[in-house]
């Protein structure tokens, strides 16, 4: 029947046989020793009630997925060594995004040059919530107060940005997603301290695409992405808000 392999790689990661880790989008270790409900296919968002400035994220008691795209000279290291080792350069920023779909709208779902291999990358909650606690707002706050912001930016290692969450059409919807970008301390902790795992989704990305393409509903194929509990003083730091600043 057209598209039934399509059909079977849409069901719940944790039912995937075998080895293949490419069909397991976004499956951190932790999960594939033992059964987890949060990695069952992504419930439809409530776009009326969903806070404009939110992080939404697969995550499990320990960890937290985000995603990387590189060309295969990164990445096909990365995904040998589960962790990142060169050619990668650490004296570069390095952008890591929780939101699987803004991934897909950045890379061209693997399309773009330099992003045809799609990382999911687990990485510890203490690693995640340090970089949020000393992020800086790659843009000054209407209202905030502008030299203390200058004086953040030049000490952070950490910038933090709000932009439109995308739909699997690349369409913008009226809530933000996080982008958090890693430079000096930063990239030295996630590369040797926070990463628990890498896996190559890029085949998996790939069959969603191809769904896509062919008019198929593909929301029962995305990862599972949940709102992240965000302690209040670190809401504030990153200017997580339910409604747009004034």
């Amino acid at each position: 029947m057209p598209g039934a392999s399509l059909l079977r790689e849409a069901r719940p990661v944790h039912s995937v046989p075998g080895r293949d880790r490419t069909r397991a989008l976004a499956r951190p270790a932790s999960c594939r020793k033992s059964g987890c409900p949060v990695h069952a296919p992504l419930a439809t968002l409530d776009r009326v009630n969903t806070p404009y400035r939110q992080i939404r994220a697969a995550y499990t008691a320990d960890s937290i997925t985000v995603y990387q795209a590189y060309d295969p000279a990164i990445s096909e290291p990365a995904i040998a060594a589960r962790r990142f080792v060169e050619p990668f350069r650490r004296n570069r920023m390095t952008w890591i995004k929780p939101s699987f779909l803004w991934m897909m709208y950045r890379s061209g779902w693997a399309g773009k040059p330099g992003q045809t291999r799609v990382l999911a990358i687990e990485i510890t909650r203490s690693g995640f919530e340090w970089a949020l606690a000393g992020a800086c707002l790659s843009h000054c706050e209407p209202g905030a107060d502008r030299a203390a912001w200058s004086r953040r930016l030049r000490r952070s290692p950490v910038r933090l940005q709000w932009d439109p969450e995308r739909g699997p059409r690349h369409n913008a919807l009226p809530y933000r997603s996080v982008q958090i970008g890693l430079s000096g301390e930063a990239v030295d902790r996630y590369v040797d301290e926070w990463t628990l795992d890498i896996a190559d989704v890029t085949a998996r990305v790939h069959g969603i695409h191809a769904a896509l393409r062919a008019g198929e509903d593909v929301t029962g194929s995305l990862p599972a992405e949940r709102p992240y509990p965000l302690p209040a003083d670190l809401a504030e730091i990153i200017g997580a808000t339910r409604k747009p600043p004034a």
